[in-house]
């Protein structure tokens, strides 16, 4: 979902006429306060937020500060739009982890570029979050068990090297698959690389 946060309607319709001739589904809001009460967690499908830094109510920066302070960055991030270029603002911005900066007047090609890779990198971040959110689900034992299987051990080794029978490996293999979501440990070392 694309987030486009401007106080100029005329912008935002332009910015999400936009939007959708690439297919990107489109949410606008007038102000920033309008999007951080509305806009939710983030998406796994992938989120970008279009964010222009002078708006009335709550500037582009206070914003960023609220996307940042709700652990959202990775998952939301963002590309300011300015009319007022500021390089010390955009360098600011830019170490603190915005995703890109575009003065006004800009390139449609170029910001639609940018957003697509925004895009992919929030759903790359909400894949591994997943991913960690899984593995958070794993007992102690099955962490062991999983290492052992990542390292390449058969069950009889891994059975050996942690003391157990090879049936106990069978059932904690069992339940990493089931709760890692994979059926091979290809699939799983291809999940975790």
């Amino acid at each position: 979902m694309l987030h486009i946060v401007d106080d100029e309607d005329v912008i935002r319709d332009a910015l999400a006429w936009l939007a959708q001739s690439r297919g990107l589904p489109v949410r606008s809001y007038a102000g920033g306060q309008l999007f951080l009460d509305s806009a939710g967690e983030p998406d796994p499908e992938g989120d970008c937020v279009l964010l222009d830094v002078r708006m009335p109510d709550m500037n582009g920066i206070a914003v960023f500060d609220q996307i940042i302070g709700r652990g959202w960055l990775a998952r939301m991030p963002v590309i300011f739009l300015t009319g007022h270029g500021d390089v010390p603002m955009a360098v600011d911005s830019l170490k603190r982890g915005a995703f890109d900066f575009f003065e006004k007047p800009f390139n449609d090609n170029d910001l639609m570029d940018r957003v697509d890779q925004a895009l992919a990198s929030s759903r790359a971040a909400a894949s591994a979050a997943q991913v960690q959110a899984r593995l958070a689900t794993l007992s102690a034992r099955e962490r062991e068990v999983l290492d052992l299987i990542l390292a390449g051990k058969m069950n009889k080794v891994v059975a050996d090297e942690l003391g157990i029978s090879m049936r106990t490996v069978e059932v904690h293999r069992a339940h990493i698959f089931d709760k890692m979501q994979v059926k091979t440990a290809v699939e799983l070392a291809g999940l975790l690389k």
